[in-house]
Protein backbone atom coordinates (compact mmCIF):
# COMPACT_ATOMS: atom_id res chain seq x y z
CA UNK A 1 0.00 0.00 0.00
CA UNK A 2 1.47 3.35 -1.07
CA UNK A 3 1.73 6.35 1.32
CA UNK A 4 -1.28 8.07 -0.27
CA UNK A 5 -3.43 4.96 0.18
CA UNK A 6 -2.21 4.60 3.78
CA UNK A 7 -3.15 8.21 4.49
CA UNK A 8 -6.58 7.80 2.90
CA UNK A 9 -7.21 4.64 4.91
CA UNK A 10 -6.17 6.38 8.13
CA UNK A 11 -8.50 9.29 7.37
CA UNK A 12 -11.42 6.89 6.81
CA UNK A 13 -10.76 5.11 10.09
CA UNK A 14 -10.50 8.39 12.00
CA UNK A 15 -13.77 9.66 10.53
CA UNK A 16 -15.59 6.41 11.29
CA UNK A 17 -14.52 6.28 14.92
CA UNK A 18 -15.26 9.96 15.42
CA UNK A 19 -18.77 9.10 14.21
CA UNK A 20 -19.32 6.22 16.65
CA UNK A 21 -17.51 7.71 19.65
CA UNK A 22 -20.66 8.47 21.65
CA UNK A 23 -22.20 5.00 21.23
CA UNK A 24 -19.04 2.88 21.20
CA UNK A 25 -19.09 0.09 23.81
CA UNK A 26 -22.32 1.41 25.36
CA UNK A 27 -25.03 -1.02 24.21
CA UNK A 28 -24.88 -3.51 27.11
CA UNK A 29 -23.27 -6.19 24.93
CA UNK A 30 -20.15 -7.62 26.64
CA UNK A 31 -17.58 -7.41 23.88
CA UNK A 32 -14.71 -4.92 24.08
CA UNK A 33 -14.45 -5.08 27.88
CA UNK A 34 -14.04 -8.87 28.23
CA UNK A 35 -11.61 -9.03 25.29
CA UNK A 36 -9.41 -6.21 26.62
CA UNK A 37 -9.67 -7.44 30.21
CA UNK A 38 -8.39 -10.88 29.26
CA UNK A 39 -5.47 -9.31 27.37
CA UNK A 40 -4.48 -7.11 30.31
CA UNK A 41 -4.64 -10.15 32.63
CA UNK A 42 -2.18 -11.96 30.37
CA UNK A 43 0.34 -9.13 30.88
CA UNK A 44 -0.24 -8.91 34.66
CA UNK A 45 0.45 -5.18 35.22
CA UNK A 46 2.12 -4.35 38.53
CA UNK A 47 1.86 -1.34 40.86
CA UNK A 48 4.15 1.49 39.81
CA UNK A 49 4.52 0.40 36.18
CA UNK A 50 4.11 2.66 33.15
CA UNK A 51 1.58 1.26 30.69
CA UNK A 52 0.59 2.21 27.15
CA UNK A 53 -2.84 1.48 25.64
CA UNK A 54 -2.62 1.67 21.84
CA UNK A 55 -5.98 2.30 20.18
CA UNK A 56 -7.60 2.97 23.53
CA UNK A 57 -11.10 3.61 22.17
CA UNK A 58 -13.50 4.15 25.05
CA UNK A 59 -11.13 2.63 27.59
CA UNK A 60 -11.82 -1.12 27.56
CA UNK A 61 -8.15 -1.84 28.35
CA UNK A 62 -7.47 1.50 30.01
CA UNK A 63 -9.55 0.73 33.12
CA UNK A 64 -7.93 -2.62 34.03
CA UNK A 65 -4.50 -1.19 33.22
CA UNK A 66 -5.09 1.77 35.54
CA UNK A 67 -6.22 -0.58 38.30
CA UNK A 68 -3.25 -2.89 37.76
CA UNK A 69 -0.53 -0.24 37.92
CA UNK A 70 -2.01 1.56 40.94
CA UNK A 71 -0.74 2.84 43.22
CA UNK A 72 2.09 4.85 41.77
CA UNK A 73 1.78 3.80 38.15
CA UNK A 74 0.81 5.68 35.00
CA UNK A 75 -1.24 4.79 31.91
CA UNK A 76 -1.08 6.58 28.56
CA UNK A 77 -3.98 5.95 26.18
CA UNK A 78 -3.49 6.75 22.49
CA UNK A 79 -6.25 6.86 19.88
CA UNK A 80 -6.54 8.13 16.33
CA UNK A 81 -10.01 9.57 16.90
CA UNK A 82 -10.22 12.97 18.64
CA UNK A 83 -13.84 12.29 19.55
CA UNK A 84 -12.92 8.97 21.17
CA UNK A 85 -10.24 10.68 23.23
CA UNK A 86 -12.65 13.47 24.21
CA UNK A 87 -15.33 11.02 25.38
CA UNK A 88 -12.85 8.83 27.27
CA UNK A 89 -11.35 11.87 29.00
CA UNK A 90 -14.81 12.65 30.34
CA UNK A 91 -15.07 9.16 31.78
CA UNK A 92 -11.60 9.42 33.34
CA UNK A 93 -12.65 12.66 35.01
CA UNK A 94 -15.96 11.19 36.17
CA UNK A 95 -14.14 8.25 37.75
CA UNK A 96 -11.61 10.54 39.39
CA UNK A 97 -8.67 8.55 38.07
CA UNK A 98 -5.16 9.82 38.67
CA UNK A 99 -2.13 8.82 36.63
CA UNK A 100 -4.06 8.49 33.34
CA UNK A 101 -3.14 10.50 30.24
CA UNK A 102 -5.04 10.44 26.94
CA UNK A 103 -3.51 11.54 23.64
CA UNK A 104 -4.66 11.79 20.04
CA UNK A 105 -2.25 9.90 17.83
CA UNK A 106 -1.75 7.15 15.27
CA UNK A 107 -0.91 3.72 16.70
CA UNK A 108 0.86 2.91 13.42
CA UNK A 109 3.65 5.35 14.30
CA UNK A 110 3.23 6.74 17.82
CA UNK A 111 5.01 10.03 18.49
CA UNK A 112 6.00 8.99 22.02
CA UNK A 113 9.30 8.76 23.95
CA UNK A 114 11.32 5.63 23.28
CA UNK A 115 12.25 3.28 26.11
CA UNK A 116 9.61 4.65 28.45
CA UNK A 117 6.92 1.98 28.97
CA UNK A 118 7.00 -1.24 30.98
CA UNK A 119 4.10 -2.72 29.04
CA UNK A 120 1.94 -1.92 26.02
CA UNK A 121 -1.39 -3.39 24.92
CA UNK A 122 -3.29 -3.19 21.64
CA UNK A 123 -6.71 -4.83 21.83
CA UNK A 124 -8.28 -5.53 18.41
CA UNK A 125 -6.03 -2.97 16.75
CA UNK A 126 -3.07 -4.53 14.96
CA UNK A 127 -4.93 -6.22 12.09
CA UNK A 128 -6.49 -2.92 11.02
CA UNK A 129 -3.15 -1.12 10.62
CA UNK A 130 -1.71 -0.74 7.11
CA UNK A 131 1.69 -2.24 8.05
CA UNK A 132 1.44 -4.40 11.21
CA UNK A 133 5.16 -5.24 11.19
CA UNK A 134 6.21 -1.59 11.08
CA UNK A 135 3.80 -0.81 13.92
CA UNK A 136 5.20 -3.62 16.06
CA UNK A 137 8.75 -2.43 15.49
CA UNK A 138 7.72 1.07 16.54
CA UNK A 139 6.00 -0.31 19.67
CA UNK A 140 9.10 -2.32 20.59
CA UNK A 141 11.14 0.88 20.66
CA UNK A 142 8.70 2.46 23.12
CA UNK A 143 9.28 -0.31 25.69
CA UNK A 144 12.03 -0.50 28.28
CA UNK A 145 14.43 -3.46 27.83
CA UNK A 146 12.45 -6.50 28.97
CA UNK A 147 9.17 -4.61 28.57
CA UNK A 148 6.04 -6.56 27.64
CA UNK A 149 3.62 -6.21 24.74
CA UNK A 150 0.22 -7.83 24.36
CA UNK A 151 -2.11 -7.92 21.36
CA UNK A 152 -5.55 -9.44 20.91
CA UNK A 153 -6.72 -10.73 17.54
CA UNK A 154 -9.54 -12.94 16.31
CA UNK A 155 -8.90 -16.66 16.06
CA UNK A 156 -12.12 -17.90 14.50
CA UNK A 157 -15.85 -17.77 15.17
CA UNK A 158 -18.91 -19.90 14.66
CA UNK A 159 -20.50 -20.01 11.23
CA UNK A 160 -23.66 -18.30 12.53
CA UNK A 161 -21.75 -15.07 13.01
CA UNK A 162 -20.39 -15.23 9.48
CA UNK A 163 -23.88 -15.90 8.11
CA UNK A 164 -25.21 -12.76 9.78
CA UNK A 165 -22.35 -10.57 8.59
CA UNK A 166 -22.78 -11.93 5.08
CA UNK A 167 -26.02 -9.96 4.66
CA UNK A 168 -23.83 -6.90 4.07
CA UNK A 169 -21.61 -8.48 1.41
CA UNK A 170 -23.56 -7.35 -1.69
CA UNK A 171 -23.28 -3.72 -0.59
CA UNK A 172 -19.68 -3.44 0.57
CA UNK A 173 -16.99 -1.68 -1.49
CA UNK A 174 -13.59 -3.41 -1.78
CA UNK A 175 -11.98 -1.51 1.09
CA UNK A 176 -14.70 -2.62 3.52
CA UNK A 177 -14.59 -6.20 2.30
CA UNK A 178 -10.84 -6.15 2.94
CA UNK A 179 -11.27 -4.64 6.41
CA UNK A 180 -13.84 -7.27 7.33
CA UNK A 181 -11.51 -10.13 6.48
CA UNK A 182 -8.23 -8.62 7.67
CA UNK A 183 -8.42 -10.49 10.95
CA UNK A 184 -8.87 -13.90 9.36
CA UNK A 185 -6.28 -14.24 6.62
CA UNK A 186 -2.54 -13.84 6.09
CA UNK A 187 -0.52 -13.55 9.28
CA UNK A 188 -3.67 -13.25 11.39
CA UNK A 189 -5.15 -16.57 10.25
CA UNK A 190 -3.16 -18.64 12.78
CA UNK A 191 -1.34 -18.50 16.10
CA UNK A 192 1.90 -19.21 14.27
CA UNK A 193 1.37 -16.33 11.85
CA UNK A 194 0.80 -13.81 14.63
CA UNK A 195 3.78 -15.14 16.58
CA UNK A 196 5.97 -14.81 13.49
CA UNK A 197 4.95 -11.16 13.13
CA UNK A 198 6.23 -10.48 16.64
CA UNK A 199 9.45 -12.47 16.22
CA UNK A 200 10.18 -10.79 12.89
CA UNK A 201 9.68 -7.44 14.62
CA UNK A 202 12.38 -8.23 17.18
CA UNK A 203 10.31 -9.52 20.11
CA UNK A 204 11.20 -12.59 22.16
CA UNK A 205 9.40 -14.97 24.55
CA UNK A 206 6.24 -15.03 22.42
CA UNK A 207 3.28 -16.82 23.99
CA UNK A 208 -0.29 -17.27 22.78
CA UNK A 209 -3.44 -18.04 24.76
CA UNK A 210 -6.95 -18.27 23.29
CA UNK A 211 -10.41 -18.20 24.81
CA UNK A 212 -13.99 -18.33 23.58
CA UNK A 213 -16.26 -15.36 24.09
CA UNK A 214 -19.97 -16.24 24.02
CA UNK A 215 -21.93 -13.09 23.21
CA UNK A 216 -25.65 -13.11 23.99
CA UNK A 217 -28.07 -10.78 22.24
CA UNK A 218 -31.59 -10.24 23.56
CA UNK A 219 -32.81 -10.23 19.98
CA UNK A 220 -32.24 -8.97 16.46
CA UNK A 221 -32.93 -5.36 17.49
CA UNK A 222 -30.12 -5.40 20.06
CA UNK A 223 -27.82 -6.94 17.45
CA UNK A 224 -28.74 -4.09 15.08
CA UNK A 225 -28.13 -1.46 17.76
CA UNK A 226 -24.78 -3.05 18.63
CA UNK A 227 -23.57 -3.20 15.03
CA UNK A 228 -24.45 0.49 14.64
CA UNK A 229 -22.54 1.39 17.80
CA UNK A 230 -18.99 0.55 16.67
CA UNK A 231 -16.90 0.18 13.53
CA UNK A 232 -19.45 -2.08 11.83
CA UNK A 233 -21.62 1.00 11.32
CA UNK A 234 -19.60 1.43 8.13
CA UNK A 235 -21.34 -1.69 6.80
CA UNK A 236 -24.79 -0.27 7.50
CA UNK A 237 -23.83 3.02 5.90
CA UNK A 238 -22.85 1.14 2.74
CA UNK A 239 -26.42 -0.16 2.48
CA UNK A 240 -28.88 2.26 0.83
CA UNK A 241 -31.27 3.54 3.48
CA UNK A 242 -34.33 2.10 1.77
CA UNK A 243 -32.70 -1.37 1.75
CA UNK A 244 -31.82 -1.48 5.45
CA UNK A 245 -35.19 -2.87 6.62
CA UNK A 246 -34.82 -5.73 4.14
CA UNK A 247 -31.28 -6.43 5.40
CA UNK A 248 -32.58 -6.60 8.96
CA UNK A 249 -35.32 -9.00 7.83
CA UNK A 250 -32.63 -11.21 6.35
CA UNK A 251 -30.83 -11.20 9.69
CA UNK A 252 -34.06 -12.14 11.50
CA UNK A 253 -34.65 -15.08 9.16
CA UNK A 254 -31.10 -16.34 9.67
CA UNK A 255 -31.33 -15.99 13.46
CA UNK A 256 -34.69 -17.74 13.81
CA UNK A 257 -33.38 -21.34 13.62
CA UNK A 258 -31.06 -20.92 16.63
CA UNK A 259 -32.85 -18.26 18.72
CA UNK A 260 -34.63 -19.29 21.90
CA UNK A 261 -38.30 -18.74 22.63
CA UNK A 262 -37.77 -15.10 23.56
CA UNK A 263 -35.81 -14.36 20.38
CA UNK A 264 -32.46 -14.21 22.19
CA UNK A 265 -29.42 -15.86 20.63
CA UNK A 266 -25.73 -16.40 21.35
CA UNK A 267 -22.74 -16.14 19.01
CA UNK A 268 -19.23 -17.44 19.70
CA UNK A 269 -15.97 -15.65 18.92
CA UNK A 270 -12.55 -17.12 19.68
CA UNK A 271 -10.07 -14.47 20.77
CA UNK A 272 -6.28 -14.85 20.68
CA UNK A 273 -4.05 -13.09 23.22
CA UNK A 274 -0.40 -12.97 22.15
CA UNK A 275 2.28 -11.62 24.47
CA UNK A 276 6.01 -11.04 24.05
CA UNK A 277 8.95 -9.06 25.42
CA UNK A 278 11.49 -6.62 24.15
CA UNK A 279 14.89 -8.25 24.50
CA UNK A 280 16.57 -7.42 27.80
CA UNK A 281 19.68 -5.27 27.81
CA UNK A 282 22.98 -7.13 27.71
Amino acid sequence: MCPAENAARTDRVRALFDLVAETYDSVAVPWFGPIAGALVSCLAPRPGERALDLGTGRGAALWPLAAGVAPGGHVTGLDLSPRMVEETRRTVAARGLAGVELLVGDASAPALPEGRYDLAVASLVLFFLPDPGAALRAWRQLLVPGGRVGISTFAGRDRRWSELDDVFTPYLPPELLDARTSGSRGAFASDEGVAALLVDSGFVEVQTMSHDLHVRFTGVEQWREWTWSHGQRSHWLAVPEDRRPAVLEQVASRVEPFADGSGAFTLRQTVRCTTARRRRAG
